[in-house]
């Protein structure tokens, strides 16, 4: 059997523990076998080629881009427990009343991190993937919500634990504290290696995800950051063009599996079927969100197809139709400021969208009125 770490003590609140030291990446003695990741690695880098070539079914890849990354923000934090929806996401954002604010404003910070992330690492001049930006993104996901009193923004100076309700029962203890920098350090060195042993970057992001949550470094939150470098990963190894893909539903689905995987590698030195469940998801996942895209195209160009021939149609109301995909639940005045236009002519194109049944009234009232998308909305979330 392989020996993927070693154990040192470490006290906390009194107990003396036995905490887990990965060994730094690639595995070794043995090496990672070709043969658990040859077949899946093809099956996965086919299905993300499928996914990036079908994204030219729809005139903006925005559209795309805004429900799939919400779906992940979403998905990501529902593994945590968070309980909001994607509806609630949408309303949030179109200004509605909601009730679960909390656990909106928790998927909204996640939403906050992934764009600082993509964003330096689509400017020349911004950090690379490395310990400093993943700390940039923690303090932007603790930002006001739970765990903001857990050191957002730093690698925790203390010991943690997983399960069990004190650590001498925990069900994993991760690295001393005085050990997470140089871990860290190692990852960081192995993502950025290319004279490491040649492995696809998928297998690569798979190890990297597996030996960040290995190693915990965050009094909180580790899963979402953790979960948010895979994505950073397939931006960094150009695997995808957008990250259209919410590998976060997979992992959700299969949420004991996900966590029983991670646990083989440290118990049984078992990386070979945690590469393969990582492959299949991302097989997996990316043929679902081949699925969604082709059905939300298949919904656009048909609700397009009935208002050109709608003999009232006009140019704004054809403008409020392309803004929709990104604005599934509105008000007349989120209309107005949408198209730059008067009130009265944001409500003649509001109007006509409902009238063709594209859009439908969700108060019942005839002031304050609110509008959805809603045929787009149920493909979202299904």
């Amino acid at each position: 059997m392989r020996r993927t770490g070693i154990y040192a003590t470490s006290t906390t609140l009194g107990e003396a523990v036995q905490a887990f030291v990965p060994l730094p990446l690639p595995p070794s003695d043995p090496l990672l076998a070709p043969a658990c990741f040859e077949a899946g690695n093809r099956a996965a880098e086919l299905a993300l080629a499928r996914l990036s070539g079908v994204s030219g079914l729809v005139p903006s890849v925005d559209w795309l881009l805004y429900s799939a990354v919400r779906k992940e923000a979403l998905l990501t934090s529902q593994i945590e427990g968070t309980q909001a929806t994607l509806v609630d996401l949408f309303d949030e954002e179109a200004g509605f009343a909601i009730g679960n604010t909390d656990d909106v404003e928790e998927v909204s910070n996640y939403l906050r991190a992934f764009r600082l992330v993509q964003d330096n690492l689509r400017d020349p001049a911004g950090l690379p993937i490395s310990v400093r930006l993943l700390c940039d993104a923690h303090r932007l996901l603790l930002n006001g919500v739970r765990g903001n009193g857990k050191q957002p923004g730093e690698l925790r100076r203390s010991q943690n634990w997983i399960g069990g309700t004190r650590p001498g029962n925990a069900a994993y203890v991760p690295p001393p504290a005085e050990r997470v920098a140089e871990l860290l350090a190692d990852v960081e060195r192995f993502i950025h290696d290319d004279s490491a042993p040649t492995l696809p970057p998928l297998v690569k992001i798979a190890l990297v995800h597996a030996q960040f949550e290995t190693i915990h470094p965050f009094l909180d939150g580790n899963g979402r950051i953790g979960r948010l470098l895979i994505a950073a990963l397939m931006e960094h190894w150009r695997l995808l063009p957008e990250p259209l893909m919410y590998l976060s539903g997979y992992l959700k689905q299969h949420q004991s599996a996900y966590y029983q995987q991670l646990s083989a590698i440290r118990t049984q030195g078992d990386w070979e079927g945690w590469v393969r469940f990582f492959l299949e998801g991302v097989a997996a996942a990316a043929s679902e969100a081949e699925r969604s895209i082709v059905a939300i195209a298949s919904l656009i160009a048909a609700d397009r197809r009935r208002l050109l021939a709608s003999p009232k149609a006009g140019p704004a109301s054809y403008r409020l139709f392309e803004a929709l995909p990104m604005m599934p639940r509105f008000t007349v005045e989120l209309a107005r400021q949408a198209l730059n236009t008067s009130f009265p002519t944001a409500n003649a194109a509001v109007k006509l969208l409902e009238d063709l049944g594209v859009v439908s009234e969700l108060t019942g009232q005839k002031k304050n009125r609110s509008y959805s998308y809603q045929a787009y909305i149920e493909l979202m979330t299904r």
